[in-house]
């Protein structure tokens, strides 16, 4: 395992012990032997961390490798996923809506496949077949 942690870029660890401290799988040698600007990211924190230099709740900097101990990981989750959803939102917004007006562009894929009807025209082909018509 340390050959191949001596090439990596990132680690991400995860092994816990119900109920026990989490073993250590990466000692400070091996941290020792990464490049520099590395990145561990040590998801068993909580149970005190599989690399050996982890700080459980910080992030902090050891031989120029970032080692990652954010605790209860799962709590960040929804941040992350209501950004990505609102981003996602916004682009496809940003397809549809040019100077504030409505702007179907009909050549756009994302946009075309995304349209239920429009000015009486049912564009979603499984709807358009359920109602008896063609797209």
């Amino acid at each position: 395992v340390g050959k191949r942690i001596a090439k990596a870029d990132v680690i991400i660890t995860t092994a816990l012990v119900p109920g026990g401290k989490a073993p250590i799988l990466v000692t400070e040698g091996m941290v020792k032997s990464m490049k520099k600007g590395s990145v561990i990211v040590d998801l068993a924190a909580e149970q005190g961390g599989n690399c050996k230099l982890t700080e459980p709740g910080q992030s902090v900097v050891k031989y120029g490798i970032r080692i990652i101990g954010t605790l209860n990981v799962p709590s960040t989750v929804p941040v992350h996923a209501t950004e990505m959803y609102a981003k996602n939102i916004l682009n496809f917004l940003s397809l549809i809506i040019k100077e504030g007006k409505l702007n179907l562009d009909m050549e756009d894929e994302v946009v075309k496949e995304s349209l239920l009807t429009h000015q009486g025209r049912v564009y979603h082909e499984p709807t358009a077949k359920l109602l008896g018509g063609e797209t």
